[in-house]
């Protein structure tokens, strides 16, 4: 199943057209990290913080690119300045494809907290967002909420929550 829930990612973005992913690593992600990775038509650069990633991002998509981010929501706090700032005053799009970590199944309890946080950031920030529970819906929402944050000019997220793994 996992493998399966990956490649539903993989495929989403590949047909999204996405060229430019940036990631962070995270255990949930690691297989669409691999196959990202291995993929001549997708520049894939590995950051060690969000923040940087995103700096990464918005060079390549002022390039020309149509970028993601591949992070754990964690990392969303730690993007907050530049997403309320970088991105939304030079309306940059990008697709975020989150593992929403601390949600139903989580069995670390230091995740929780940001767990519960993470739709709520992404509501003040004015972030569309969708949690699609299988393969077939997260490759649907990435396609469509790519296409929504490009004609928008504004980032969009994909929260991929615990049970979806």
């Amino acid at each position: 199943m996992k493998l399966d829930s990956s490649r539903a990612v993989y495929e989403g973005m590949k047909e999204a057209g996405i060229d430019f992913a940036v990631s962070v690593p995270c255990v949930n992600l690691r297989f669409v990290l691999e196959m990202v990775d291995s993929d001549p038509e997708i520049r894939h650069v590995p950051v060690t913080r969000e923040e940087e990633g995103f700096g990464v991002a918005a060079g390549a998509y002022m390039a020309g690119k149509t970028t993601a981010m591949l992070m754990q929501n964690s990392g969303l706090g730690n993007s907050v300045n530049v997403l309320a700032s970088l991105y939304s005053l030079y309306h940059i799009p990008i697709t975020m494809i989150v593992s929403h970590r601390g949600t139903r199944g989580e069995f670390m309890e230091a995740q929780i907290p940001m767990g519960r946080a993470t739709t709520d950031i992404l509501d003040i920030l004015k972030i569309p967002y969708s949690t699609p529970e299988t393969p077939s819906e997260a490759r649907e929402s990435i396609m469509e909420l790519t296409e929504l944050s490009l004609k928008r000019r504004h980032p969009v997220a994909v929260l991929l929550e615990v049970a979806y793994w």
